[in-house]
């Protein structure tokens, strides 16, 4: 069991000091520290997001009552004036690798757990959610004339519904404009909104092997090539085309699948746009379906974790919030893939923030939380013994 720590400060041991201070290395996070580190930076900005303060004063002073229970974690609480100051200058790439070293540790426990539809190959879903922003405060995030917003672009791995890589930008950068800084690996199927329609994006995706279904855009101009037999229930057409327009056949001059399908629960008809040729009319639809697994994790992100409203307002400490904000659902989803207890990640996501500093062994509260009774703290008393 572990004795005299906080569920916060066992948390904390998924980013390990050393690996931590790598990363922050690499980067030359600490060149201009003076008292104030980026590992009690991360600290703050964790506790942020997870305890859902709502500003620097909220952050400052939650963490000072606790004070006491920093002294094991080597730190203080902060300053409002130092952690603005590196919230402003401290690079968010930080963030972003950490990010990317917890996910190594979901994905190895995501593979001992099945997905609901399961199908052979990798399935990712690709999609934006906005942010509104106060143009006035944060004017440097363009979106509309009296407007400002950012948008966060990401990937979602569908073995454990994890987020896989995520892009911010403006508010008023289109979704397209984002693809090339994604990869997409051979066979893989990447499921994406119709407002990611760009034809240099599906010839690439057909040159390298890689699968992606999306909806048809009603202007598109194409030839059928092929009729194909309709299996499946409520498949009304499967055909095989090719682009006719005189750029667009251009940008991409592969063969592609269209299926129309009929949506019982929905009562409407659905076009898709597929290069995958081989599966099956009916499997294509339900791949699309699983789109929704997406605004499932945008939905949790904005009303589990702190993402609303930000604490720092230059474009540096937006980033390094949000990317703070998709470590912590990470680690929520970390704990809920380990735990043996029939947790929603909201019932996790608000038992955590109001037991953060309860000392409590965090894989026993996993699996049991209303059994798991906090560890009482043994106090140390030295005896005199005068006979």
């Amino acid at each position: 069991m572990v004795k005299n720590t906080s569920l916060f400060s066992q948390l904390l041991r998924f980013f390990p000091n050393d690996v931590f201070a790598k990363i922050v290395n690499e980067h030359n996070g600490d060149r201009h520290a003076r008292g104030f580190t980026c590992r009690q930076q991360f600290v703050s900005m964790l506790f942020c997001v997870m305890g859902k303060a709502q500003s620097l004063r909220e952050i400052s002073g939650g963490l000072a009552t606790c004070e006491g229970k920093l002294r094991h974690l080597g730190i203080t609480a902060p300053k409002k004036s130092s952690l603005a100051y590196a919230n402003e200058h401290r690079p968010w790439e930080i963030y972003q690798d950490t990010f990317f070293h917890l996910l190594e540790q979901c994905k190895a426990e995501a593979k001992f757990h099945k997905r609901k539809f399961r199908i052979k190959k990798k399935m990712y879903s690709i999609d934006s959610t906005t942010i509104d922003l106060c143009l006035s405060m944060f004017n440097w995030a363009h979106f509309r004339r009296t407007k400002g917003a950012i948008k966060i672009h990401l990937r979602l791995d569908h073995d454990g519904y994890l987020p896989d890589y995520a892009v911010i930008t403006e508010g008023k950068v289109h979704d397209s404009q984002v693809l090339k800084d994604f990869e997409f690996d051979p066979d893989s199927i990447s499921i994406l909104d119709r407002a990611y329609n760009d034809y240099i994006f599906f010839g690439s995706m057909c040159a390298k092997d890689a699968y992606f279904v999306t909806r048809l855009k009603s202007n598109a101009k194409y030839e059928v090539i092929e009729k194909r037999e309709l299996k499946g229930k409520n498949i009304l057409r499967d055909e095989v085309i090719r682009f006719s327009g005189p750029v667009t056949k251009k940008k991409c001059p592969y063969p592609l699948r269209i299926i129309e399908y009929y949506d019982e629960d929905k009562e409407r008809t659905f076009i898709y746009l597929t290069n995958n040729l081989k599966l099956a009319a009916s499997t294509i639809a339900r791949v699309y379906k699983e789109r929704w697994q997406i605004e499932t994790f945008f939905k949790a992100l904005k009303q589990h974790i702190k993402i609303k409203t930000f604490v720092g307002t230059s474009p540096n400490a937006v980033k390094i919030q949000v990317w703070t904000a998709l470590i912590a659902i990470l680690m929520l989803k970390y704990l809920k893939l380990k735990s043996t207890f029939g947790w929603s990640l909201s019932n996790l996501a608000a038992l955590l923030r109001m037991n953060l500093f309860t000392y409590r062994d965090l894989w026993e509260w996993i699996n049991k939380p209303f059994e798991t009774l906090p560890v009482q703290v043994e106090s140390i008393q030295m005896e005199l013994n005068l006979a």
